[in-house]
């Protein structure tokens, strides 16, 4: 065999590798995706750096000009955390997922042991009054979070994020995405009744 040969068959075996190389690769991520599906841990459940430390210290405007059983819905004052368990919902109107999960907050306002507050993120006065005139209105309080600086501080991932209150204001639970039934029953409440507890 001469050289020329020899060098000839480098480049052959080389083009061999790289076609099995996406091969190669698909198989790698499809395992890792497997895993994950297989591990049954709910993806809604994201570790929060805010779990068993105080509420963030940050007062919010009320959305201008909205009311409730006839008076001015207050803004949102951490302050007022203590003493009563409370859920913060951060939503806003041009949240699809906030639309869905909406009926489940006016059912979850009914119960009177827990009140709920909401962060309207990123959202124009007129949207909001708009939405919470359509689908009606769960909470005692609305803080408005026109610039999204406030649910940088709450460590927002997305919208919505619900985030439970104990009495002696220290974030107790935090929930990622839209609630279902499910998720209200088996995860929701039992950190609300813990959290009554306390």
């Amino acid at each position: 065999m001469t050289e020329q040969d020899q060098v000839d068959k480098i480049p052959a075996k080389r083009s061999s590798l790289f076609v099995f190389l996406p091969l190669i690769l698909f198989v790698a991520l499809a395992a890792i995706f497997a895993f994950q599906l297989a591990s049954g841990r709910d993806e809604s459940v994201i570790p929060s750096a805010l779990i068993g430390k105080p509420a963030p210290n940050l007062v919010l405007p009320a959305v201008s000009g909205l009311q409730k059983n006839g008076q001015p819905v207050p803004g949102l004052d951490p302050a007022s955390f203590k003493g009563q368990v409370t859920l913060v919902n951060v939503f806003g109107s041009w949240c699809v997922p906030c639309r869905v999960e909406h009926p489940l907050l006016m059912q979850l306002a009914e119960d009177k042991r827990i009140r709920l507050a909401g962060l309207n993120y990123k959202d124009k006065t007129e949207n909001a009054l708009r939405f919470l005139d359509e689908l009606g209105n769960p909470y005692a309080m609305i803080g408005a979070d026109t610039n999204g600086r406030a649910a940088i501080e709450w460590g927002v991932y997305g919208v919505p994020e619900t985030f439970l209150i104990g009495r002696d204001g220290i974030v107790a639970y935090k929930h990622v995405g839209p609630f279902t039934e499910q998720s209200i029953r088996d995860d929701l409440m039992p950190a609300v009744e813990t959290a009554l507890k306390k």
